[in-house]
């Protein structure tokens, strides 16, 4: 499930079936994990997101990176996350790195617990707010399948329909 080299791994890009697919929890630890995230960490930064998701770069196991401050000890890997205690409300504009030139308001809690374990199996578990819950908000919906574009007003549908319909465009012409 988890590629043992990761160098080729690259971007996927809506409408890919992967991104709609429910990741499946990594069974094991180790060398295999630690080099996904890290090429992951790599991608994302390329391109400037603040978070990636497995399934955003073609593996379909439930881990994301993120990294809300750009800062290199803010680092921080997720291996098999759940969110918890999830609270309050606020609507915020959100884009993806998978789906680039879309940008939907999103309507989100603005705290979130998480557990999750790190790349060698040991439990962690943090609180964020704002931004950093959004992030992990965002990345969870990732490893379930759920997209932003899947949470589009009318409004936002007719502002993101051309970059859409050139996503889709693009992606059946690369096929």
């Amino acid at each position: 499930m988890i590629p043992r080299n990761t160098a080729d791994l690259r971007l996927v890009y809506y409408p890919a079936p992967i991104l709609k697919k429910r990741a499946v929890p990594i069974e094991h630890r180790g060398a295999d994990v630690a080099a996904l995230a890290a090429r992951m960490f790599e991608i994302m930064r390329e391109g400037k997101g603040l978070g990636l998701a497995a399934p955003q770069v073609g593996v379909g196991v439930r881990l994301f990176v993120c990294n809300a401050t750009g800062e290199p000890q803010d680092d921080i890997i997720f291996v098999n996350p759940r969110l918890r205690d999830m609270n309050g409300s606020g609507e915020k504009e959100e884009g993806c790195l998978s789906i680039p030139g879309v940008n939907v308001t999103m309507r989100r809690p603005v705290s979130a617990g998480i557990d999750a374990l790190d790349v060698k199996g040991r439990p962690f578990s943090l609180t964020g707010m704002e931004l950093l819950a959004r992030v992990w908000q965002h990345e969870m919906d990732h490893l379930d399948g759920r997209l932003i574009i899947d949470n589009m007003s009318a409004t936002d549908e007719i502002a993101n329909r051309r970059a859409v319909k050139q996503l889709k465009q693009d992606y059946a012409s690369a096929r």
